[in-house]
Formats: C-alpha cells, structure tokens, sequence
C-alpha cells in the first residue's frame, strides 16, 4: 500500500505541471481547445516511439490491432476519461488560476467514489472518512487564497472542473473493469498488452482522437502560437508520458475497491505541488497559515490510507 501511495503522490508531481502551464498559456495567451487536442497529439506521438522503442514495430502493431478489435470500446473510454475530462480543464483554465482549478479537481475523490459506486463497488464508511478530511484540507487551500475568488471563476473555472472530475476516474474505470472486472456492460479484454501502462494511455489516447477532431471542426479556432505548441508538448510529455502512466500503473496494482480509492486520493498532493509551481514560475503568493494547514490535511488524509490499509 506505501508503494500505492508513493506512485500516486509521485505522479501527483507530474500532474501538476498540467495546471501551472495551462495557467502560463492562459496569460500568454491562445485558444484553450488547441491546448487540449495538442496535448494528445503530442502523446500519441511520443507513445509511439517509446512502444516502439519497447517492442519495436511489432508492438506498435498489436496495440493497433487491439484498439481495431475493441474499437468502440476504446473510443467512449478514450473520449470519457480523456476527451471530456481535459476540454473542460483547459476550457477552465481561462476563467480561474492553476491552484483553483487544482484545488477544483481534488473533488475527484469523491466523485470517484460515485464512480465506483456505479460499477457495484463497495468500499468501508472509513474510507469517506478519510476523503472527507483530505477535501477539507482542499477547502482550506481554496479558503487561504479567497480573495482572489470570484462568482465567474466559479461558473467558468470550477463548475467544469467538476463536471470533468467525473469523467477521469469513469474512463479509467472502464479501462479497468474491462481488464480485472466481470461488468456486465464492459467488454471483457485479457489481452496482456492491457498489463503495460504506455499501452492503456496510447489506446485512450487514440480512441479520443474522434472527439477533438469534431470539437475543432465546430469551434475551428485560430491556430496556436509556436509558445502554444510547444509548452503543450512540455504537458503532454510530463502529465501524459510520465504521470498517466504511473497513475495507471498504480491503479493496476491495486487489488480492490478501497486500493483504488487510496490510489485516487493521493492526486490531492497536486494542490500543494500546482501552488509551489505558481510561486516559482508565475510570482503567485506564498503560502500562509491556511495554506499550510490545508495541505497538512491532505497529506494527513493520506497517512490514514496507508496506515488503514496496513492495519
């Protein structure tokens, strides 16, 4: 379970840099729909080479064929888990700061817990328990930075924030009910290629490709700047190549319910990480005793996972 946690605060890390550069790409400038389909062009290029570079041209090739073989599968938990999920961050991302929408997405762990509540999941009352003081913790960072909150910055900045906190763990979930779940409505796959992490993301990265091409083709934005492209491509390389991966892998370890739970609950580190970003690169304001003590909550919560899990 310690491992759980560390993989998960680690790609916690990784995460971050998803809100401190959208927050950059806000200031500077450029159509948030173009951060958002760049992202997944970017990692689907850069999965490419690493499958590649795994398994050579072979692997590449399975993948595809596994992705053509469940093709509808692929697509609506591609579209769910990464296609909703990431419009709407980046869609945010113009109206409210990084640390709001950060602090915004650790509502994650409770709509997760509906999530998993949908498939049939259950899991102890502790288990809230514990979510609950890591989201008051995350009530207390928002709570120390109050007077930069607005009512737009609600509705525009975190209302989609929350609607897409729902969808990253139900694309996730999809993914893996169908590899370790018997849910009647989700195919079952026993591919092992499902056992590597690069190879889910590539999968539900190719499978969202049909929802950006349609969003581009109604909104046609104007084109993206060369500062644009390329701090999308530092996204896609730190969150898509490096966290999702982890975050997955995590995930995959997970034997359970509550595993799951304790796994999703550790993207909470990304509060405290989003604001030390935003102090470095954007001249944000330090941390007070709010802040401090909301991220000492977090870090609580996470504490009564491990030691829940290990009693």
């Amino acid at each position: 379970m310690i491992k759980l946690i560390l993989l998960g605060i680690l790609s916690g890390a990784f995460f971050s840099t998803t809100f401190v550069f959208n927050d950059v790409m806000s200031v500077s400038g450029g159509h948030w729909l173009w951060s958002a389909f760049l992202r997944y062009f970017f990692v689907i290029i850069f999965l490419i080479i690493i499958l590649i570079l795994q398994g050579g041209i072979k692997r590449l090739k399975d993948v595809c064929k596994l992705f053509m073989e469940n093709y509808w599968f692929w697509t609506i938990s591609g579209t769910i888990g990464y296609g909703f999920f990431y419009a709407l961050l980046c869609f945010s991302a113009d109206y409210s700061p990084g640390w709001v929408i950060a602090a915004t997405w650790q509502f994650t762990m409770f709509s997760g817990l509906f999530v998993f509540m949908m498939f049939g999941k259950k899991f102890p009352k502790k288990i809230w328990i514990f979510s609950f003081i890591i989201f008051v913790g995350v009530c207390l960072v928002n709570l120390s930075h109050m007077e930069n909150f607005d009512l737009k910055a609600l509705l525009l900045g975190g209302l989609p924030v929350l609607i897409a906190s729902f969808f990253y763990p139900m694309g996730n979930q999809l993914v893996w009910e169908a590899k370790n779940g018997d849910h009647k409505n989700v195919p079952k796959i026993t591919s092992k290629l499902l056992s590597n992490a690069f190879n889910k993301v590539f999968l539900m990265s190719i499978g969202s490709v049909p929802f950006w091409i349609i969003l581009l083709i109604i909104i046609n934005p104007p084109a993206p700047s060369d500062s644009q492209i390329i701090t999308t491509a530092l996204i896609a390389f730190f969150s898509g190549i490096l966290a999702t991966p982890i975050f997955l892998y995590a995930r995959n370890l997970a034997k359970d319910s509550n595993e799951i739970a304790a796994v999703d609950s550790t993207q909470a580190s990304e509060v405290g990480f989003s604001l030390i970003g935003g102090m470095i690169f954007l001249g944000n304001a330090s941390l007070n005793l709010y802040s401090i003590l909301g991220i000492a909550l977090i870090m609580g919560g996470l504490l009564l996972f491990t030691k829940y899990q290990n009693a």
